[in-house]
């Protein structure tokens, strides 16, 4: 069973009276559909829709866990602090909490409230995120990149910018990160429209090549255009955040797409439900 230990993450407690109607009214993630012993990807947005704080989302005894960058942690704080005015809802912010993921146990996993089963990827890999745990020998971190990156999984800061990205943008829509039936959120009016409009350019796509890619930040071109940006990278794979409009222009056209000097193919991830345009659009 492959592991990796996470660093660089932080926990935040919401609990009280009120802390899942809180959270309900601020955050992407629809938490009348989150069960006991699943983890889901979320986010607090900018009133125009654009991702300031991600996290992943899961039940913790009476409260709620949110799992996000340490380096945001603190703001975060602040931020569901200004909206709290007097919701009964306590928050703690958990520096030191240690995470570890695994996947393929064949045996199966436990769940608790601390073993929890990452809803981002299929089932079968029984993807499972551990809070508390004991720090183990084995340390995959190259393989869990490499699983993100095989199922189209976007995390920041390595492949999309906080307060630079919309949840489309990075796939939030494919992974069960935000929901257009629970009603309002911080910016949902803007995504809502981005939804039925169907006006999503940019996404998170998987790419591959012949040879090792460059580093993580490299312009993705076409034509000399810069259509992207290159996120995770483990050996002759990545993903990228990118125009589609531009790919699908390029493809059609047969013109090659480079990640620096090498070629590259990009593709949509295996369970995601979109699609290339049919037409492209000038910018």
């Amino acid at each position: 069973m492959p592991s990796a230990s996470l660093n660089g993450r932080a926990i935040l407690k919401v609990t009280g009276e009120d802390a899942e109607n809180f959270l309900q009214n601020l955050i992407t993630t629809d938490l009348d559909a989150l069960e006991q012993h699943d983890l889901k990807p979320g986010a607090l947005l900018s009133p125009q829709g654009k991702i300031l704080f991600e996290f992943l989302v899961s039940r913790d005894g009476n409260g709620l866990r949110l799992d996000t960058l340490r380096t945001s942690a603190d703001d975060l704080l602040k931020r569901l602090t200004l909206y709290k005015l007097r919701a009964k809802v306590q928050i703690a912010v958990d520096l030191e909490s240690l995470v570890q993921v695994s996947w393929e146990n064949d045996s199966g996993t436990s769940e608790s409230d601390s073993t929890l089963h990452d809803r981002r990827f299929p089932d079968a890999l029984n993807v499972r995120r551990h809070y508390g745990a004991t720090r183990t020998a084995g340390n995959d971190e190259i393989e869990w990149t490499k699983l993100r990156i095989a199922h189209g999984v976007a995390e920041a800061p390595l492949d999309y910018l906080l307060g630079d990205a919309f949840p489309h943008d990075v796939n939030l829509d494919q992974t069960g990160g935000v929901s257009f039936r629970k009603g309002c959120f911080v910016g949902q009016e803007v995504v809502s429209r981005m939804q039925h409009r169907g006006t999503a350019r940019r996404r998170i796509l998987i790419v591959s090549c012949a040879s090792e890619l460059p580093a993580t930040g490299t312009s993705i071109t076409a034509d000399g255009r810069e259509i992207g940006t290159l996120g995770s990278v483990a050996g002759n794979a990545g993903l990228a955040l990118v125009r589609i409009d531009r790919v699908k222009e390029a493809t059609h056209k047969g013109i090659p797409i480079l990640a620096g000097e090498v070629a590259v193919h990009l593709a949509i991830p295996p369970e995601h439900r979109f699609t290339f345009p049919e037409a492209t659009q000038e910018a």
